[in-house]
């Protein structure tokens, strides 16, 4: 089984437990790396071409904004085509309880026919959200496995998390 892993993370201030911390690595990248030592998969990151904001709550705006306009942003680069794989893992953060719109602009752009998927998230209190039924929306076609989700303030303990994760 060939597999790809999809993600979304930003770094830069980021919220953890009621305080905001400046984060070289966003929460997701994190998980991603668990993952690779675990699987073999190839990589594809969703970069936006601007750059979200480094201060949290402006970020946090800007990210709302999207959401209730249903923007789409532009991205550095868009992955077409994942008929070789058979296994894709789609990660993000929840923004405002669901997916940043960065991942709708990406996933909106691939035929998920056939597909297993397996969803991770970090969060800091919403768990996924809506981002399950919106995944089904976007993922059209594909086995939607049991994701994976955690507490950005939490990340440093994933590891045995993740590897019980990937084994179900």
């Amino acid at each position: 089984m060939s597999n790809l892993i999809i993600y979304f993370s930003r770094a830069n201030e980021n919220y953890f437990s009621g305080e905001t911390k400046i984060v070289e690595k966003g929460n997701t990248s994190h998980i991603v790396d668990i993952i690779q030592k675990h699987i073999d998969a190839d990589l594809f990151e969703v970069i936006p071409k601007t750059d979200y904001p480094h201060d949290y709550l402006e970020c946090t705006q800007v990210a709302k904004k999207e959401l209730k306009n249903k923007t789409r942003p532009e991205l550095e680069k868009t992955l077409t085509d994942i008929s070789s794989y058979d296994v894709i893992y789609i990660g993000f953060p929840i923004w405002w309880g669901t997916l940043p719109m960065a991942m709708w602009t990406q996933l909106e752009k691939l035929d998920f026919t056939g597909k297993i998927i397996k969803p991770f998230v970090t969060h800091e209190g919403s768990k996924f959200g809506k981002s399950l039924k919106d995944l089904k929306k976007l993922c059209k076609g594909a086995d939607i496995k049991k994701g994976f989700e955690i507490s950005g303030s939490n990340i440093k303990n994933a590891t045995c998390m993740v590897e019980i994760w990937l084994k179900e």
